[in-house]
């Protein structure tokens, strides 16, 4: 097929669309410019330009998923965590392991149709037929085998309102007579889960475009001399590069400002230690305020039918809790953390995927170059720490040894809106959004804080389900 995944596909000279029209040749391009809508092409590695070990990590990418997808060219800003995160999904995917293959992609096909993400949806339709699973499937939840389908509530509940679960739920899909689930079977679930949740949120936040032989990553119209077409322009693809507006003055001083704020944010800590319930107070006082940081302004768009057909009840989401006020409890980290309950869990029952896991977050955690925007030696680790506990903030996860009352002092109004809406519906991120926050950083840096987000959200889900199977097997 000329739009098989694994081909690479060039585009012919525009010389030769004419003659091939007449021929009744369709020729497939690609819709846009570059693996993303946000981030300008110019600023991403081309492929051809990549030094050694980046030609290895891009050989290894396309000998695990036969293609190169944007998802990968997006996230080689980050070789060091781009290694880790194709490791761990090559081994969930496609290792030896307690679920079948078929299962596997149709649960990154269900976890990611909860954010109507239809780039990796379209992605695991292809991966599902070429493991051999059965198109009917693929015609809704319902047509899938019924032990897929108590899937469902889980899946559910963890993408929107992880506080919700508890033991009961993993009682239900646990014994459920010829359709349960096996501990091990559940805990490769909830990994499956949790991944694509987080991808989808990468997805977004990053503006990644379709791949070419997918729904919507192609035109079969010719391209114009100047190489775009008006379709293009009524869909936002216009050259980005062309519409990036230059840098205030004002954005300038951003970056100096918020150095300033981490400086003196390190001389209170050495001056004065808070009260823990003063600490207390703080973080309640921030999980409150997130709730009504408000998300995007566009009109929220119903899920369509091709992506909702793979999730029910449509109608649930993380905004309902949010626009309704009603209270998260806290989740102590000193009562159940990673590292100290939830690792030893998963590679007890899906072994060296803890492992695997425990690496991703920790690069991810601690991924510095001591660089903010153009200023060079610079200490990070206050800024990642503020975004990383604000993300569990905002699902009700304390550390009990931080004090929330940075998260204000760093994190601008612009930055809080991106995060929260990224992590909670992706699917309403914006350019806007994008461009909005952090305005004279680097775009490797804007990608940088999107891994920070999804590996944030991604421990924050598993802690909630892992909690929960931990006290069903006590």
């Amino acid at each position: 097929s000329i739009l098989s995944p694994s081909l690479p596909l060039v585009s012919p000279p525009l010389t030769l669309f004419p003659l091939l029209c007449e021929l009744g040749i369709r020729i497939p391009r690609p819709v846009g410019h570059g693996p993303s809508r946000f981030i300008p092409e110019k600023e991403i590695l081309q492929v051809g330009n990549e030094d050694a070990p980046m030609h290895a990590l891009f050989a290894d990418s396309f000998a695990a998923l036969g293609r190169l997808d944007n998802v990968t060219l997006v996230m080689v800003f980050h070789p060091q965590y781009l290694e880790s995160f194709l490791k761990t999904q090559h081994y969930l995917l496609q290792m030896d392991g307690p679920l079948p293959l078929h299962y596997r992609h149709y649960i990154g096909i269900m976890a990611a149709a909860r954010h109507q993400c239809s780039y990796l949806v379209n992605l695991h339709v292809n991966d599902f037929l070429h493991v051999g699973g059965d198109p009917k499937w693929l015609n809704g939840l319902q047509n899938a085998p019924q032990k897929l389908q108590n899937l469902g509530e889980l899946n559910k509940i963890l993408a929107h309102r992880p506080w919700l679960l508890t033991k009961e739920h993993i009682e239900q899909l646990l014994k459920t007579e010829e359709h349960s689930w096996s501990l091990a079977e559940l805990i490769h679930a909830v990994v499956l889960l949790t991944h694509y949740h987080s991808l989808a949120s990468f997805t977004f936040g990053c503006g990644i475009s379709p791949e070419i032989h997918c729904d919507g990553g192609h035109t079969f119209r010719p391209p114009s001399v100047s190489n775009y077409c008006i379709c293009d322009i009524a869909n936002g693809n216009h050259g980005a590069d062309e519409m990036q507006v230059s840098p205030t003055g004002k954005s300038v001083c951003e970056v100096e400002v918020l150095m300033e704020k981490m400086k003196q944010l390190q001389e209170c800590r050495d001056e004065e230690e808070a009260s823990q319930e003063e600490m207390a107070t703080r973080f309640e006082r921030e999980k409150r305020e997130s709730m009504f940081v408000c998300f995007s302004e566009e009109e929220e768009l119903a899920p369509t039918r091709d992506v909702s057909r793979h999730f029910e009840d449509t109608s649930y989401g993380y905004k309902d809790f949010s626009r309704h006020g009603m209270h998260v409890p806290t989740f102590r980290v000193q009562d159940y953390s990673w590292e100290d309950h939830g690792y030893s869990l998963v590679n007890r029952l899906y072994p060296d995927v803890g492992q695997l896991l425990d690496e991703k977050f920790h690069i991810a955690y601690n991924l510095t170059y001591h660089t903010m925007a153009m200023h060079k030696d610079v200490d990070t680790s206050m800024l990642r720490r503020a975004i990383w506990n604000y993300i569990h903030c905002m699902f009700g996860i304390r550390y009990d040894d931080y004090d929330y009352g940075e998260i204000n002092q760093l994190l601008d109004r612009s930055f809080k809106v991106y995060i929260k809406t990224v992590v909670c519906t992706p699917e309403k991120t914006t350019k806007r959004m994008y461009d909005s926050f952090w305005r004279q950083f680097k775009q490797s840096e804007k990608v940088h804080v999107n891994l920070l987000l999804i590996e944030a959200r991604m421990q924050a889900e598993l802690l909630y389900a892992l909690r929960a199977i931990t006290r069903y097997m006590t």
